[in-house]
């Protein structure tokens, strides 16, 4: 179980065990809190699988967003604090709404980072290498372990909750899950070994890549967040790694512009498809993104179609 709280000595001892659970102060009785809020839509689906009718789950991040960049309402942010408990990312995903989650858990909200639970993947190359990868979600396998860390918060933290009907919607959800992670290797298995390398539009498949034997040849940003720019000479090198490795597709996110890597696969001299996938969002209704399944079904067939 991970718990912080907003008393300094508390604080340094919960940091020294790993632990990541944030708040336990009393400024809002326990109660008194309601809800389940989550910052990322991706988080929501699953979080939402999870609860099902036993709570209200409240999710901040709209469809098609970029998790790096939203921000939240004042109203939302003071819905927040009044959670029983609030599920975030972590690892820097939620760059604008970080200060949002360090207040709620200065007034108590009991908070979840599930990123720090799910044996996160380093950076491995450009700017961020070393600094932990939050994009774990790429790695069903991952998603797995975060739906336990959920459901245990859930039944410990939300008042009312019927934690057999948790437990039940869990193993349903982990059932799915097992059928995703079978059906995409299968999937990818057709990929022939010269051509399992991908270039995105930056660093967000590391932990596909990590469990379905994938090479990461490099990113149009090289970096973990859409904040950040290239420059000319990453351009320039990524297009020689593009050239060198022989590289059918660059995989843009479906919600980002794509102008930067069109210019890539001009500048490499090659036939380089440009392929849309659903990376940090869910996508609105009929978008073909609409839950998590939906989202790692989709890009399943768009990085086979990409690299065959």
């Amino acid at each position: 179980m991970r718990a912080h709280t907003i008393r300094a000595g508390l604080a340094a001892l919960a940091a020294a065990l790993g632990l990541g659970l944030l708040g336990t102060g009393c400024s809002t009785a326990a109660e008194d809190r309601a809800g389940v809020v989550v910052t990322t839509n991706i988080l929501g689906d699953i979080t939402q699988r999870i609860v099902g009718d036993q709570a209200e789950v409240t999710v901040l991040m709209g469809a098609g967003t970029d998790p790096h960049s939203f921000g939240i309402s004042a109203r939302q942010a003071a819905g927040i604090e009044s959670a029983a408990l609030l599920v975030y990312n972590g690892l820097g995903l939620e760059e604008g709404v970080l200060r949002h989650v360090e207040a709620a858990a200065g007034t108590g909200t009991p908070t979840l980072e599930v990123g720090a639970g799910i044996d996160p993947l380093p950076y491995t190359s450009d700017a961020m290498a070393g600094e932990p990868d939050p994009h774990f979600w790429t790695d069903p396998a991952r998603v797995a372990t975060a739906v336990g860390l959920i459901a245990d918060q859930v039944t410990e933290r939300v008042p009312g909750v019927d934690p057999e009907a948790v437990r039940a919607n869990s193993e349903a959800y982990l059932a799915e899950l097992d059928e995703l992670d079978a059906w995409m290797t299968q999937r990818f298995a057709g990929i022939p070994d010269e051509r399992r390398s991908l270039v995105t539009n930056h660093h967000v498949f590391g932990y596909l890549a990590d469990r379905y034997a994938f090479d990461v040849v490099g990113a149009v940003i090289p970096s973990g967040t859409t904040l950040a720019s290239p420059s000319a000479a990453d351009l320039e090198s990524l297009a020689g790694a593009i050239r060198e490795s022989g590289v059918p597709a660059i995989f843009v996110d479906a919600e980002q512009p794509d102008r930067l890597a069109r210019v890539l696969a001009e500048e490499t001299g090659l036939h380089v498809d440009v392929v849309p996938l659903f990376s940090e969002s869910l996508s609105a209704p009929g978008g073909g993104a609409e839950t998590y399944l939906d989202l790692m079904r989709s890009n399943t067939e768009a990085i086979v179609t990409g690299l065959r």
